[in-house]
């Protein structure tokens, strides 16, 4: 039944291009007056894909990818990556509670997922578990771009699931026009009583020097939820247990006092700011700039609740803390062989503490990482354009404290990338490949026996091919095939210890190779007036897979005995084997009528993932198959929008998981720019309204956090 429905919601937005060509063909009216305040319409496909060597329309990609700019990313925009991210189409969060949420690429997240800053790492600890916070600000992004299937490869095989990318100003790439240019926005969001403020300013200081200076705040209580914290499943084991006596010893629990915990979400307040300021020469040739930003973070995450003896329960509290410059340059040389060179830079020093409840630092994670690119851009010869370039990466990381679950180690990385293509008109042909050195060393301390050492070198090759043809001007499909290669992460291949945050004596394998993949895509764009269409539909066969199962704790034992260590939480262990990932993503645009002034669209989006691994079972943590229908007036001054969500639920559960329930949500939006297309807008946006309780399948603490309640807010923005 839910196959049938996500593929009618297909189907439907299917018929969008049909119908609106009709009703084009029948209508003598000029385009919307609307502008760029319509992200879901024929504007979309017009949008650059600035995250490419290449820079394209984003119909020409040859994968599925998705812009958030302007008025859709005002709306969207929340604390973090993840939930500003979760209603885009094929992209789901990890939301480890309201302060740390990763985005899931159809269905691949942690290490297959790169996060980046304008093309360069984040610079965090985020991939090492989904209870760290992203280090980017969504209040200072400029747009978001998010890249999945081959196009993601040219940022590292670590992209194999995907690539998001935040652009922001920190490095000026353009002269103000009056001199000067702000921008500021204030917020308030009433489930936490969460108030922001963020503001940028350039100041031309000569003819061609800018100045930049930004910062952001960001404070919010403990966030209100919708029903009871606990599912009904786990609140039946918690009121069983309180009728059961304590264990001798141990710390006394008030089971039926967890059971009943409603309306908030205990230990989830958070307070974080950010500041920085940089400088850029900008040239009619090129361009360098270089930026400084600090991030600091305090922020609590929800805890999971007690519900049978034995069982801890605490509140974790994580402080953090990042340093970091960054360097951009471009020199637009315009010779017959070389168009453009560009270079990326950046460097950061990390640590976050896990603080316990008195105060005192349980665990400290600390890194310092440098990423470099350097890339070429050919000059346009005939139908042929391309570019190529090589990457560094190098992260230095180490972990103190109780919960130290892997050793000091470092990761680094060469990669040589190229992509090219043919614009033979109808036809567009293009091809990429990368090959990446990798080395990750484990520094264990001599005498050491918490950790296993080693030091493993891979060399990864990764290598697509795709096409696309122009049916007419208004619709183009594509398909492209991808071999890609991803070497294991310190954190799969050297883990071994305690992790409170996943609730799991986790294992590695010091011994595993290369993760590979064959991958099909098909791409359908359709672009015309008054309407749009997206799709992709796409099969990964993975060879070595790396994914967790829960094992016998006699493992776990074994492992720690020659530490001394004891094993108190479940036990699970790395393993590689093949897997099959497959699904599809859609959404399109249809404008119905036109009234005084008001484009009408309705629009429409599905996805769904089903993955498993071979002999086993199913892919832990997928999300669920979901669609959602809205409907928006679109105006020169105000844009309307009322949207309704449905996420299925997810009934294909690895042995360790728990059901986990559908959910529907109802969402308003009202924006109104009092000056029409300029930078200034005043926006109230309302979620869930029906305060549904609801849950993401792929969060770790589902059973114990569900998302926020109905949340009203406010977002003033002022730009000139």
């Amino acid at each position: 039944m839910k196959l049938s429905l996500l593929a009618g919601v297909a189907l439907a937005v299917f018929a969008a291009p049909v119908a609106a060509q009709e009703l084009a063909d029948t209508s003598a009216e000029g385009t919307s007056a609307a502008g760029n305040a319509q992200p879901r319409t024929a504007e979309q496909g017009k949008e650059v894909i600035v995250s490419a060597l290449v820079e394209r329309s984003e119909r020409d990609v040859l994968s599925g990818t998705t812009v958030l700019t302007g008025s859709e990313l005002n709306r969207a925009t929340r604390a973090t990556i993840g939930e500003t991210l979760a209603r885009q189409p094929g992209v789901s969060a990890t939301s480890f509670g309201p302060n740390a949420s990763r985005p899931i690429l159809r269905g691949l997240q942690g290490e297959r997922i790169r996060v980046l800053t304008d093309g360069i790492g984040a610079f965090d600890v985020s991939n090492t578990s989904v209870d760290h916070a992203v280090v980017i600000n969504p209040l200072i992004a400029e747009r978001i771009e998010v890249l999945r299937g081959p196009a993601a490869l040219l940022y590292g095989s670590s992209a194999a699931g995907g690539v998001v990318n935040v652009i922001d100003t920190r490095i000026p790439r353009r002269i103000p026009e009056n001199g000067v240019s702000a921008d500021l926005i204030a917020g308030y969001g009433s489930a936490a009583t969460e108030r922001s403020v963020s503001g940028r300013i350039d100041v031309k200081a000569a003819s061609q020097l800018v100045l930049t200076a930004n910062a952001s705040y960001l404070a919010s209580d403990d966030i209100r939820i919708g029903g009871f914290a606990l599912t009904p499943q786990r609140r039946a084991e918690a009121l069983a247990s309180a009728r059961l006596p304590q264990p001798p010893g141990a710390d006394p629990i008030d089971f039926a006092a967890n059971a009943a915990i409603r309306g908030t979400l205990p230990n989830t307040a958070s307070q974080t700011w950010t500041a920085g300021g940089g400088a850029s020469i900008i040239t009619d040739s090129g361009m360098i700039g270089i930026a400084y930003s600090h991030y600091a973070s305090r922020y609590g995450l929800p805890l999971r609740y007690a519900t049978l003896p034995g069982q801890e329960q605490e509140g974790p509290l994580l402080d953090i803390v990042q340093n970091r410059v960054d360097l951009r340059a471009e020199i637009d040389v315009k010779g017959p062989v070389i168009e453009q060179l560009r270079f990326r830079a950046g460097y950061a020093r990390y640590r976050h503490f896990e603080l316990e409840p008195e105060g005192a630092i349980g665990t400290a994670f600390r890194s310092a990482g440098f990423e470099g690119r350097f890339e070429a851009v050919q000059a346009k010869r005939g139908a042929w354009s391309g570019a190529s370039g090589v990457q560094y990466f190098n992260r230095d990381f180490d972990v103190e404290g109780e919960e130290a679950f892997l050793p000091r180690n470092n990761s680094s990385q060469v990669g040589i990338f190229t992509q090219q293509q043919l614009d033979l008109g109808r036809w567009k042909v293009e091809g990429g490949a990368r090959y990446e050195w990798s080395n990750v060393a484990s520094r264990v301390i001599a005498g050491d026996e918490r950790f296993p050492a080693g030091n493993r070198a891979f060399g990864a090759v990764s290598a697509s091919l795709g096409a696309s043809y122009a049916l007419n001007d208004q619709v183009r499909i594509g398909l492209n095939g991808s071999r890609t290669e991803r070497a294991p992460a310190a954190e799969e291949l050297f883990a071994r210890g305690p992790h409170k945050g996943t609730q799991a004596f986790e294992l590695g394998n010091p011994n595993f190779g290369l993760e590979k993949s064959w991958a099909l895509e098909a791409t359908l764009h359709a672009h015309g007036d008054g309407y749009s269409f997206d799709a992709s539909a796409y099969y990964n066969w993975f060879d070595n897979f790396i994914y967790e199962n829960q094992v016998d704790q006699a493992l776990c034992e074994a492992a720690a005995a020659p530490s001394g260590r004891d094993v108190e939480l479940p036990c699970f262990q790395q393993f590689q084997r093949r897997a099959r990932f497959y699904g599809f993503e859609a959404q399109g645009s249809l404008r119905v009528a036109r009234v005084k002034g008001f484009d009408i669209n309705l629009d429409a989006l599905g996805d769904y993932v089903r993955a498993n691994v071979d002999r086993v079972g199913p892919v832990p943590r997928i999300p669920a198959g979901r669609f959602l229908l809205g409907a928006e007036a679109q105006g020169e001054r105000a844009t309307g929008r009322i949207e309704v969500e449905h996420v299925f639920p997810q009934n294909r559960l690895a042995a360790f998981e728990t059901r986990t329930a559908d959910y529907t949500v109802l969402n308003a939006s009202f924006e109104f720019r009092p000056f029409g297309t300029s930078r200034t807008s005043i926006l109230v946006n309302a979620t869930n309204l029906l305060d549904a309780d609801a849950r993401r399948h792929a969060s770790f603490i589902k059973d114990f956090a569900p998302l926020p309640g109905r949340d009203v807010r406010v977002t003033l923005r002022y730009g000139f």
